[in-house]
């Protein structure tokens, strides 16, 4: 039975969600048709770009995102505060570049003299926009809504192109968002697509690397002190910059080296030993570095609509509504009750 996405989503116990979309039928969004032998690559890049002008107007930030040939994942970080603290200006301001305003609100931008009357409808229709701007669901659709109206014009057909309403997926806690970006990260190289990391193509670990390699040739700064991200995606703050910094609670370094070992385990078929380097990492995010391997490579099969501990779970369902969701035994299995 379908869970209603007020069900699926609160932002009083997370901001991070993991959104998964599907063209319909399968078909192909991007890359070759190797019956017709026609290149769709070019609309990877219609997703990225799309994406990036979605996290300038919305108050979501984009965590991790991979761009498939049928279909596409975002994690993305929601930040509810930004957008109540913005002026009303700056929500007319952001919700018009993408959306014509009505004719009041046009007045009102023109700087006309408006009445009390109209002067409540702008504040109405302001405080509307204001919550669309960080819902996520408005993101999705904007994201999804362009691309299909690209595609259809292109191949000269109408109808819908994605495959019903996106998927959601609650990530509770650090653990769980650092898993599933993982997941996300990888998907190149889980599809046998990409033999790397940095050759994944439309992924957000591969802007990642290229900026920071980027700004390494800049400052000669030391992995731990990177706290910059390519614009438009959520930074790491771990090391010495994680009080200063609004982000990912975590390192860059730690990041990399985690999906760089991660990606050659999947490239390889091995699960093997985790190294030793990498075991204090999982230890400080109290996960089991022995699930660890296998809930990334099989994410998709190991988690449903919410990730984290059983106590996350439980405070999630009844904050949304829910008298309970589903653990897998993945997750009971992965993510270690947190101790005093």
């Amino acid at each position: 039975m379908t869970i209603s996405r007020k069900r699926q989503i609160c932002l009083d116990e997370t901001p991070y969600y993991h959104c998964v979309s599907r063209c319909v039928r399968r078909a192909f969004l991007c890359g070759m048709d190797q019956l017709t032998g026609r290149s769709y690559e070019h609309r990877r890049d219609w997703v990225v770009e799309k994406l990036k002008q979605l996290t300038d107007v919305f108050s979501i930030s984009l965590c991790a995102y991979a761009v498939m040939h049928n279909h596409t994942h975002t994690v993305v970080k929601v930040d509810r505060e930004q957008a109540m603290a913005w002026s009303r200006d700056e929500v007319i301001k952001r919700w018009t570049t993408l959306y014509k305003p009505s004719s009041i609100v046009d007045r009102y931008l023109s700087e006309f003299n408006l009445s009390k009357a109209e002067l409540q409808v702008v504040e109405k229709d302001t405080e509307k926009w204001r919550h669309r701007l960080y819902n996520i669901s408005w993101f999705m659709r904007n994201l999804n809504e362009s691309i299909a109206r690209k595609a259809n014009e292109e191949d000269g057909c109408s109808g819908r192109f994605w495959e019903g309403r996106y998927k959601s997926q609650a990530l509770l806690d650090d653990p769980a968002l650092l898993t599933c970006m993982s997941y996300v990260d990888l998907n190149p190289i889980r599809a046998g697509i990409a033999e790397t990391p940095e050759a994944s193509d439309f992924t957000s670990i591969q802007a990642r690397i290229k900026h920071y390699q980027k700004t390494l040739e800049q400052t000669e700064s030391k992995a731990e002190d990177q706290v910059t991200a390519p614009k438009r995606l959520l930074p790491f703050t771990g090391g010495e910059h994680k009080d200063k910094v609004q982000g990912l609670r975590f390192s860059l370094a730690d990041y990399l080296e985690l999906t760089d070992w991660i990606g050659r385990a999947i490239r390889e078929d091995k699960s093997g030993a985790i190294p030793a380097t990498l075991a204090p990492i999982l230890e400080r995010l109290n996960i089991e570095s022995e699930a660890w391997l296998d809930s990334v490579q099989n994410y998709d099969k190991n988690h449903y609509t919410v990730v984290g501990t059983r106590e996350a779970s439980r405070k999630f369902s009844q904050a949304s509504g829910r008298k309970w969701f589903c653990l897998s035994r993945f997750s009971l299995q992965l993510y270690k009750p947190i101790t005093a």
